[in-house]
Order: C-alpha cells, then structure tokens, then sequence
C-alpha cells in the first residue's frame, strides 16, 4: 500500500507500507449507532469492499485492505492484510443521483464527530450557503491546508458538487488569512468564479466551529440549539469534500484517510502529513514510518490539541474521522491543589482531570465557563470563540482552595482568565500546554492585541 508523506515546506516523499498485518475497522466511526457486520471470520475481502452497514443513522463501512477476515465482534472487524496490496479498489455502484453515490460511499464528516454526509446534504436551500470549512481549526494539524496547496480542484469540486445536491447559489469557503499559499491556490483554480467565494478569518481557536464559522461570514449567531440549516446554511469540511468527489468522479469509498503525524518524532516536531492513509492503519504503524517517537514521552493524542483525546498507542487505528496522531513530551508536575475550569470549546471535565491527574495534582474545585449552558448533556458556548469575563469562575476555584487554576477555554476565553487569574495569585496551566511546548508554538493566553479589538 503506498500513501503520500509531505513535511511542511520539504520535498514529497512517498512511503511503502511493507508491515500491514492485521487493521482494525471500528464499527463506530460515525454519529449514530454502529454498524452491522456483513462479513464473518473467515471471508476474504477485497479493497473497496463493504464489510458493515448501518442499521439507522450512520454510514457504510469498506475494508482499506485486501486479505481475510481474522476477527467479527460488537466494536470491530479485524482484517489479516494479504502480503501484496495496490492501490485498486472495489468501485461503489453507479447511482441516479449525487445524494446516493454519497450514501453509497460512505462519506461521513472528516473532521469532527462524523456526521453522515448523505444526512446533512438533503437540505433545500435555493437562497442558502454551502460553507467549505477550511479553517483547519486544530493549530497542530496542517493536512486540510496541505491538500488546498497541492490539490485545491478537489475541494472546490466538492463544493460545486453539494451546491448542486442543494440547490446553494453561493458558496463561501473559510480559511485562515495567514494560510497565503492555500488562498493563492483557490485563487487560482477558481479563476474568477463569482459563485464561490473566499473569506479570510483570524487565526483563533475555534473559529472552525460550526456556528463561529457562520458568525464570521455571514454575522449571524446561532443559538446552541440551533443548526446552521437556520441559517441556511450547509458546513462541510474540506476533506469530506474531497470525498465527495472522489465519490462523484471515480465511485471511490470512503477508505483512505488524511493525517497528520506531529510531535516528540525522532528528526524533529515538524509535522509529517500523510495522505490517504488506508482506514484501519494501526497508529503506531504511521508514527514509526514518520521516525518513531524519540525517548520518554507524555502521551499520544488522537485529533487535535484542543478537543482531541489521549489513547493507548497499542489500540489506536486510523478511523474515518481520525485528524492526526501528537506524541507529547512528558507533563510538568504539579502536586499541588488545582482548580478546573471546563470550557465546552475544549476539553471536557473528564479530560481536565486526566491532565491534572498526570501533572499530579489535587483537583480541589471545578467550574464552568460561564459561556457554557448544558444542551442534552452536551457542553455548548453560547457564542464560541466570542466570550465573556471569568472572573466570577477564577473565584471560585480560588475561594475552593485551588492555588493553581487549569483551563480548556478558548482563544478569547482564554484570554480573559489571564485578565483576572495572575491578579489573584492564581498561575494558570491551558491543557494545550504540554503538545504547544512540545511544538514551539505559542501558549494559549493572552492574545495579541490586533485580536482584542
């Protein structure tokens, strides 16, 4: 199997999988309820081929492999990968419509929670948007820009695709200003095409999110409630994009996933992004073809710094929503009280107390950002990436015992901690720390003027 390797700014190289045994495809890798397996121990499967199918909302499922089915359990189908793999697959059939070659093929949301695709696009919307997410919100991941540089077509192919199925006159596409190449790219490609337009957005974190996209280009806030088809609206990220038009152009599958591999890696923390990774390519794997994890370190997280969550590196498989792997340097130590304030941009209580308990620290208190209101047992910001004071909650934890204050705030949130917590003789961790000092990049607290204004 061969999938493509880019280091930032460094020439391409590609790489041959020659160690593919057994992959694991998870029967979860959407919104909804697993899949059914439609194979069993025994089978041989082909690339391309569908292996699970879901039994309400959810998406199919395609062995990335060719080989024999080793395994068939309630969360996962291992496959056993033949010693010879190519690049062929098994073609989905041909549909009447663009909606059902999108059911057919699988696609889900590339860069979030999994939404099925084929769900989100059967919106009528003739005086509506489709919003391309290309924000890449994640600051540790770089594969979404990437491909945008290299490949911008497939993107904006996809755009016109869901246009299309939609019925959108317009379309905007959200990106970064700072990400010129890309811009210059799309730019480019779109050669004056009006029904599709650029908007250059702050680099902050979470202008991806859904509703501070739509805020940032259109200046409407949705409630948390609210979907954006409120807003006649239709987002959809940049890699589900490409999907749909491999789906539409080639009736290819949803088996390949794009990656970023970043970190403590021997050679260097730059970030090493691969595509179209098959699906089911143990996490390890990737990390060793990228040069293996140099020394003692914190731990592996799977997605971005923000929202992404530390895994087992032994039970850790590429999936269709995985963005990347961060191998961490170690924690600093804290064994001291610590307050927690959760943020619904973020991480969630249970992650907050993950970190702390690997600082080594006493959790003596915990709050909310008072931006958080609770939707179906969901943290949801009332207007993410636009927040209010914190001073109400740094009292708490301080009043709580807390001589340490550890947040998962926003880059706004964030830096109204930082207004009021070193005033109060209260030091102030972000759970981003440990992976930005593992990358050199900046801290999340206080933000460069230009962006409080």
């Amino acid at each position: 199997m061969i999938f493509a390797t880019y280091l930032i700014d460094v020439t391409l190289i590609l790489w041959e999988v020659k160690a593919l045994k057994r992959m694991s495809f998870m029967l979860k890798q959407h919104i909804g309820a697993p899949c059914n397996p439609i194979v069993k121990a025994g089978d041989e499967v082909k690339r391309g081929q569908c292996i699970a199918e879901p039994s309400g909302l959810g998406a199919k499922i395609f062995s990335s492999i060719s080989g024999k089915v080793e395994t068939v359990n309630d969360t996962e189908i291992v496959v056993l990968a033949d010693d010879v793999q190519n690049k062929d697959y098994v073609k989905i059939k041909e549909c009447d419509s663009i909606l059902d070659t999108i059911y057919e093929a699988g696609i889900v949301g590339a860069g979030g929670a999994g939404f099925p695709t084929h769900i989100k696009l059967k919106a009528d919307i003739p005086d509506g948007y489709i919003i391309a997410n290309c924000v890449e919100c994640e600051p540790a991941l770089h594969h979404n820009i990437k491909l945008l540089e290299e490949d911008p077509g497939v993107v904006i192919r996809g755009i016109e695709y869901a246009m299309k199925v939609t019925n959108a006159p317009k379309a905007y596409i959200g990106i970064k200003a700072k990400h010129k190449k890309a811009i210059e790219a799309i730019n480019k490609y779109l050669d004056g095409n009006k029904d599709i337009e650029i908007k250059e957005l702050k680099d902050i974190y979470p202008m991806g999110e859904e509703r501070a996209l739509i805020h940032a280009i259109l200046g409407i806030w949705l409630e948390p409630t609210q979907l954006p088809l409120e807003a006649k609206c239709v987002v959809i990220n940049a890699e589900t994009l490409s999907n749909i038009t491999r789906a539409v152009e080639d009736r290819k599958p949803v088996i390949d996933k794009d990656m970023t591999i970043i970190g403590k890696i021997k050679g260097g923390n730059e970030p090493h992004i691969l595509f179209q990774v098959p699906i089911g390519t143990p996490i390890k794997e990737l990390i060793e073809e990228c040069g293996g994890i140099d020394g003692e370190y914190g731990e592996v997280i799977i997605g971005g710094p923000y929202t992404g969550k530390a895994q087992d590196l032994d039970s850790s498989y590429v999936t269709k929503t995985s963005g990347g792997a961060i191998v961490t340097i170690p924690f600093p130590k804290y064994e001291g009280p610590i307050g927690l304030l959760v943020c619904a941009c973020g991480a969630n209580e249970e992650r907050l107390r993950d970190v702390a308990a690997k600082m080594g620290a006493e959790v003596v208190g915990v709050t909310k950002c008072k931006n958080v209101i609770d939707v179906k047992g969901a943290n949801k910001c009332k207007t993410p990436g636009d927040c209010p004071g914190q001073a109400e909650g740094i009292i708490k934890l301080k009043r709580s015992g807390a001589k340490r204050v550890l947040i998962s705030n926003c880059s706004d949130c964030s830096n109204t901690v930082m207004c009021c917590a070193p005033k109060m003789g209260l030091p102030v961790y972000h759970h981003t720390d440990h992976v930005f000092r593992t990358l050199d990049y900046p801290l999340t607290r206080r933000l460069p003027m230009e962006e409080n204004k």
